[in-house]
């Protein structure tokens, strides 16, 4: 069947549903929304493949309003579409719509999803990133989530500084699937509070208690300790460690691990360089006693094990 015999069919079925809509004796309404059935007679290569889509249940919907079911709750009422026999300038065609609205059609059912609830305020949102950038409703790559591409494509599409770093010696396996990009981040928008790492602009993920998404996985390095190492608990991880990759086995900022920890411990006001020991902390700092020429005091965690905090020992020792 061609094209214009399919809009012809689609116009006759619409006025036969409209007409069995009208009392004897009426005068025929003109309805806004004339349901997905009509739809199919354009557009079956769609609708045929659409019981496999997350959004199907939507047709199925009980005591749901017109605006909100099938085809017409995404892409608005279709009487003057089929009427004008087609074209994207008499429906809804998210083609054409800025990233604003494309949004705010996705959050007419959304809005109340968990992790989409702050997508207003997301890094994404801001550099005008919306739904269908990331997701195609009819021509998903993977039917979970309805991605377009593949998660990881997707996102180096983008991040491609992200992707050189997933390529070093040392880094989370992202590429060879054990975690994912969503395991740490929430690209709809995230509650954490900004830092001075920029928490929020990286769309970090938080566990229930607020916690960075790497206790997740790193449970040993939760806590509570009875001595918390500042720098974990008020910066988080990110003070000493690169999330994605690195040249180094522990994904440090700095090739060696002392180098780490002057950025700290570097003697601004009496805490380091040749202070001895903190009176205010009785942490042991860089002192003749530990001079770090020496080849012996540059692996700080060789004494100081317990860096991410203890139960035992200020100093963080064994």
């Amino acid at each position: 069947m061609g094209r214009l015999q399919s809009i012809w069919v689609g116009v006759f079925l619409f006025a036969g549903w409209a007409q069995a809509q009208s009392p004897p004796g009426t005068a025929r309404p003109q309805p806004t929304f004339i349901g997905s059935s009509v739809c199919a007679t354009c557009h079956a290569e769609i609708t045929g493949a659409f019981n496999k889509n997350a959004h199907y249940k939507s047709i199925a919907l009980a005591n749901q309003p017109p605006e909100r079911t099938g085809c017409e709750g995404c892409h608005g009422p279709a009487y003057a579409h089929v009427n004008a026999g087609g074209g994207s300038a008499t429906i809804r065609s998210f083609k054409a719509l800025s990233p604003t609205q494309v949004i705010d059609t996705c959050l007419s059912c959304h809005a109340k999803d968990f992790p989409r609830a702050n997508i207003r305020r997301s890094a994404h949102t801001q550099a005008d990133v919306a739904c269908t950038s990331c997701h195609s409703v009819h021509n998903a790559a993977t039917q979970k989530f309805l991605l377009a591409k593949a998660q990881t494509e997707l996102c180096y599409g983008c991040h491609t500084a992200v992707r050189a770093q997933f390529a070093m010696p040392f880094k989370h396996r992202v590429n060879e699937g054990v975690i994912s990009c969503t395991d740490c981040h929430n690209p709809h928008g995230t509650f954490s509070q900004a830092s001075a790492m920029g928490t929020r602009s990286r769309l970090l993920e938080a566990t229930a208690g607020g916690e960075q998404a790497c206790l997740r996985c790193h449970t040993d390095k939760r806590g509570p300790f009875a001595f918390e190492h500042a720098a974990v608990r008020v910066d988080g991880c990110q003070t000493c460690h690169v999330a994605h990759g690195a040249t180094n086995a522990r994904l440090l900022k700095r090739p060696v691990v002392f180098t780490v920890c002057l950025e700290c411990h570097n003697g601004a006001g009496g805490f380091g360089r040749n202070a001895g020991q903190n009176s205010s902390t009785g942490i042991l700092t860089q002192s003749p006693s530990h001079n770090m020429a020496d080849p012996r005091y540059q692996n700080c965690t060789t004494c100081h094990v317990r860096i991410h905090g203890s139960n035992a020992d200020a100093r963080f020792l064994r």
